[in-house]
């Protein structure tokens, strides 16, 4: 990895509001758990925590109350759960407890390592009686080993000889956080965990816990090493283990305690203590030392496959990287779950999956890591029964409808209007599969999995929507953007639906001329239908008003009342915290990115002067209150040729969770506005576009930066590209050479490519 892979505090705030804010910039996970960065030894009495340890996909059901129990609302949902906290380790220097709250704080500073894939601290601590030491802990989440976490808890002496006791706590009655008060986390506390058993065996400490619901269990191992002599006591009581280490310690010795934790489901293994047990002799096999060898080697490969500097502006580069971190940490490394809201960095929206994953950090894995996309096509893949019946719930007669948020399958939405009213989601996963194919082209797996997915959402359009006039209408739903909400025809989703139909139309000739037929003849899926498909497809209503020259938002947007922008008091933003929904919803105002999203996603749907007149209306009535929104603002205007806005929007995005912009980064990074922020730099400054026809290029550079550059992969070639002030350098890294467009023109990259830069937009 070039260039600068360490973000550091220094100097850290004790403020409670900071310490949580921390919690989350410095979680270390790995798309299978997720560890809080938590104080090991706790906060000073009073404190708030969100002190969590998460498993990807590991739920319990919780009730969801209705106020009127209408036909198929939902009366239930899944919700991410704490698991465990094994990060307390607590540290006495004769007779004096170490605190960051207590004695003299000397130096401290916090970091992230994105090189070597690890999180610390180091404090310099003066204790009331005058003990010198510093502390330093390393932790890591593994890679490699995935249910692996470790922590590396080092003393040193400065000035004093004495005892030094370690006590190193595994608690299994553990809850979620609850905030009644903040409509992203849950709203009360539930008994989600219903303790098995609690006990040591070899040394090893086990707890296993029981889900109070949804018949999930989990099971936990910890080990404690101490590098040097000690005496080792254990201790059970309740559902929690804790283990005390007593040793020596002189005046410039070091002692170091290493923490091994491991992470084992029923969602994924029948027996967790047996898979406990063989995940532990399998960390404990090799050294500590050998585990971040292995994690640096893994990280290796990661930013040679991700590669992006920006020149010019060393933060925007360092948040960028950042951002990009993160979604490693939170992307699923199997086919048992997806990416939550938040990552695996707390609370935020109970770990539930959302169009977040398709539309906004999946075509960051598309282009750099195709695996692990293909790792996400397949758990919704996992799903389609679950879309199948939710499609029968809201009526539908055929086909599937993917629940707007899920864990499991069936939807958690409580608030239908923005929640399960927003089709389009079935739109974003038959979008993401067919971006997969485009940068893949594995018809194998859109035989086994993908066309499947596809299918089924189209089939549940025509059952949707209808005809009227001759054109083909989809009424009664939500668009992306949720201060608008249930109308009719609404752009991005017919815009979605017609991709979507375009698509299966044609699945159904490749897999007919490859000779790979098995997801059509395991659907039954017709000629008949594959027509009527098509039909739809060519006569798909798209709202057009001729006096703006505009896409209308939807059907009604245009008869609405601007909102009062002007006398908005900036306290009232995000106004749906504020404002009652149906008095939001009878103005033009948008939370985020609709029809401007829609012209990024299926831009060929539409002229160019149609896209320029819509950002440009579409600009003054978005408060951008969500965090999606700015990224694709960004990318319009880098299409438009408009700079200056491209760069400002692109700004916001990127330092969004570093500098907490829409405080509540608290509760969970923001792991789409991290995708849209890569997007930004790749589709919008880089002009990329994956089209049925290649791969296509339009690059331009801020006038901020000196240049930058990014690597893709495309067809199983990896292709560097390279912005600079007076042209682009296209290099052929390894694999086949390929066909590229550039400005419009087709070159072949066989090995690098230099040309001029134009002007984009003009």
């Amino acid at each position: 990895m070039n260039g600068n892979s360490i973000y550091e505090i220094k100097n850290l705030s004790l403020a409670n509001d900071d310490l949580i804010l921390n919690e989350t910039i410095f979680h270390n996970a790995n798309g299978y758990i997720g560890v809080r960065s938590n104080f090991e030894e706790g906060y000073k009495e009073g404190f708030d925590s969100i002190r969590g340890s998460y498993i990807n996909g590991f739920y319990d059901f919780a009730e969801m109350k209705q106020a009127e129990k209408l036909c198929g609302l939902c009366e239930e949902k899944q919700t991410m759960l704490n698991v465990v906290d094994s990060q307390g380790i607590k540290v006495k220097l004769g007779d004096e407890p170490f605190s960051m709250f207590e004695g003299t704080v000397e130096e401290s500073s916090r970091y992230l390592d994105m090189a070597a894939g690890v999180t610390g601290r180091r404090i310099v601590w003066c204790s009331p009686k005058g003990k010198r030491a510093e502390i330093v802990i390393k932790r890591m989440t593994s890679f490699v080993q995935l249910p692996l976490f470790t922590i590396e808890y080092t003393v040193k002496a400065l000035n004093f000889d004495s005892d030094i006791t370690f006590v190193s706590t595994h608690i299994g009655d553990v809850k979620n956080y609850f905030n009644p008060n903040d409509p992203r986390v849950a709203g009360e506390s539930f008994e989600h965990l219903v303790p098995v058993s609690a006990g040591f065996k070899n040394g090893v400490s086990y707890i296993v816990t029981d889900t109070s619901k949804s018949g999930l269990t989990v099971c936990t191992a910890v080990k404690n090493i101490l590098m040097k002599d000690g005496e080792f006591s254990e201790c059970v009581g309740g559902h929690r283990t804790e283990t005390t280490i007593a040793s020596q310690i002189k005046e410039n010795e070091t002692v170091t305690l290493v923490k091994y934790t491991v992470f084992a489901d029923s969602v994924r293994q029948a027996d967790c203590k047996a898979k406990a047990e063989s995940e532990m002799a399998k960390a404990m096999a090799v050294s500590l030392e050998k585990h971040y060898e292995a994690q640096k080697a893994y990280l290796d490969n990661f930013w040679n496959q991700t590669s992006l500097e920006i020149e010019g502006d060393d933060d925007l580069c360092l948040a960028s990287k950042y951002n990009m971190y993160q979604l490693l940490q939170s992307v699923a490394k199997d086919e048992h779950c997806n990416i939550t809201a938040k990552g695996l960095s707390g609370e935020g929206y109970e770990g539930h999956y959302f169009w977040d994953t398709e539309m906004y950090m999946q075509p960051f894995f598309t282009l750099t890591n195709p695996e692990l996309s293909r790792n996400l096509v397949a758990y919704r893949y996992s799903i389609l029964d679950g879309a199948r019946e939710n499609a029968k719930i809201l009526g539908h007669k055929k086909g599937a409808l993917y629940p707007w948020r899920t864990i499991m399958g069936k939807e958690c939405s409580g608030y239908f209007p923005s929640g399960s009213a927003q089709y389009h989601i079935n739109g974003d996963i038959a979008y993401s599969t067919i971006a997969y194919y485009l940068a893949t082209k594995d018809l194998d797996f859109i035989a086994q999995k993908g066309a499947e997915i596809v299918f089924e959402t189209a089939r549940l359009w025509m059952d949707t929507g209808n005809y009227y006039h001759g054109q083909f209408h989809i009424n009664d739903v939500t668009g992306p953007d949720e201060y608008t909400c249930i109308v009719n025809n609404n752009y991005f989703t017919n815009a979605s639906a017609q991709y979507n139909l375009h698509w299966a139309v044609r699945f159904y000739q490749l897999l007919k001329e490859a000779g790979k037929t098995q997801a059509i003849e395991k659907i039954g899926l017709t000629e008949e239908e594959v027509a009527a498909f098509e039909k739809a497809e060519k006569n798909m209503y798209l709202p057009y008003d001729e006096e703006l020259g505009i896409n209308p938002q939807d059907d009604s947007f245009l008869q609405k009342e601007v909102w009062d922008f002007e006398n908005t008091p900036k306290d009232h933003y995000p106004l749906l915290l504020h404002y009652h929904p149906l008095y939001i919803y009878r103005y033009q105002v948008c939370k985020q990115a609709d029809t401007v999203l829609a012209h990024f996603v299926y831009e060929d749907a539409q002229d160019i002067e149609t896209i320029r007149k819509s950002f440009a209306y579409y600009e003054k009535v978005t408060t951008h209150d969500s965090s999606l929104s700015t990224c694709i603002y960004s990318i319009v205007a880098s299409k438009l040729g408009l700079e200056d806005k491209a760069y400002a929007y692109f700004g916001d995005s990127a330092k969004l969770d570093l500098f907490n912009l829409h405080h509540n980064t608290k509760d969970g990074i923001h792991t789409a506005n991290m995708g849209g922020n890569y997007m930004a730099i790749v589709y919008g400054f880089g002009g990329l576009r994956l089209k049925e026809s290649g791969l296509y290029f339009a690059p331009s550079l801020p006038k901020q930066w000196t240049g930058y550059k990014f690597k893709i992969m495309y067809e199983g070639s990896q292709i560097q590209v390279e912005v600079g002030s007076d042209s682009s350098v296209f290099t052929l890294v390894n694999g086949d050479a390929k066909t590229i467009h550039v400005y419009d023109e087709a070159y072949e990259l066989e090995n690098t490519l230099t040309i001029p830069r134009k002007k984009v937009g003009a």
